[in-house]
C-alpha cells in the first residue's frame, strides 16, 4: 500500500520546523490541480499518473517554505537537465544554486520515482530517493533536530565522492564481456571510448559524473533502462601535447 503523502505534508505543516541555524520555517501547501489540469499534465508523460500521485496533486501541487522550490508537476521548476539521459523527467525541486531534483518517469512507472539530484558543479547525477514520499520525508528531516537528512548527505558530501573517485564505472571491454545481456548489448552500440554505469539497482548516493569531460561530454542511456554511459574525451591540453610530440 502506498504511503499517504498528503498526511505527511499535513503533519509537517503543524510542526515547529527549524534549521540548524535556528531559523524557523513554515510549510505552506500549494493549491492542487483540477481534473482538466491533471489530464493536460498526463498527456506529456510516458505513463499514467499513479492513483496516489493523482490524489496528491488534487490536494496539493507542491509545498512552499522549505527548499527553494518544491513543485510536483515540474511546471514551475524547469531544469537544465532535459537531455537524452532523462527525456521525460519532471523537475520537482530546486536548491537555489542551479541544481535540481528530478523524477525519472518511464512507460512502466507506478510512482513519482526514482528521484535523482542533478548537479552542475560538480557535474554529477546522484540517486536520491526511491519515491516522492521518501524524498519529502528527508526534506522535512532537515528542519527537525538533529537535522540528519539524506538530502544534505547527497547535496553536501556524496556528490563530491562521485566526482573525486568516479566509483562503479564499467569499461567498454568489461561491458562487452559482461554476463548481463543488457549491459553487453548497450556496449555493442558504443565505441571503446565509453564508460558505462549500471544504476538499475542503485542505493542512495550512487551516481556518475555526467560532465566529467566538460559541458559537451556525450552522455547516452540504454533506452528506458537505467544504464548510462559517457564518452571519455582527451582534454584540450592533452591534444596539444600530443601534436608537439
Amino acid at each position: 500500500m502506498e504511503k499517504d503523502i498528503v498526511k505527511l505534508i499535513n503533519k509537517a505543516k503543524l510542526m515547529d520546523l527549524i534549521d540548524e541555524d535556528g531559523t524557523k520555517y513554515n510549510l505552506k501547501p500549494l493549491p492542487g490541480l483540477n481534473e482538466s489540469e491533471l489530464n493536460d499534465l498526463e498527456k506529456d508523460l510516458p505513463c499514467q499518473i499513479p492513483t496516489h500521485i493523482r490524489n496528491l496533486l488534487t490536494e496539493c501541487r507542491g509545498i512552499d517554505g522549505l527548499l527553494d522550490i518544491i513543485e510536483f508537476t515540474g511546471q514551475d521548476c524547469a531544469s537544465g537537465f532535459e537531455f537524452e539521459l532523462f527525456p521525460t523527467a519532471i523537475a520537482i525541486a530546486h536548491d537555489g544554486f542551479g541544481d535540481y531534483w528530478i523524477v525519472d518517469l518511464c512507460c512502466d512507472s507506478t510512482d513519482w520515482g526514482p528521484i535523482y539530484f542533478c548537479s552542475h558543479d560538480p557535474a554529477v547525477i546522484v540517486y536520491q530517493s526511491p519515491s516522492l514520499y521518501h524524498f519529502l520525508e528527508e526534506v522535512i528531516k532537515m528542519f527537525i533536530p538533529p537535522h540528519r537528512s539524506l538530502i544534505d548527505d547527497v547535496h553536501e558530501d556524496l556528490l563530491m565522492n562521485i566526482w573525486r573517485n568516479n566509483p562503479g564505472m564499467i569499461t567498454h571491454e568489461q561491458a562487452l564481456n559482461s554476463e548481463d545481456a543488457d549491459i553487453k548489448e548497450f556496449a555493442k552500440s558504443l565505441d571503446e571510448n565509453y564508460l558505462l554505469i549500471d544504476m538499475r539497482n542503485s542505493k542512495i548516493g550512487d551516481g556518475f559524473s555526467w560532465g566529467r569531460y566538460g559541458p559537451k561530454t556525450v552522455n547516452k542511456r540504454f533506452g528506458e533502462k537505467r544504464i548510462f554511459a559517457y564518452e571519455v574525451r582527451e582534454s584540450f591540453w592533452a591534444k596539444v601535447f600530443k601534436k608537439k610530440l
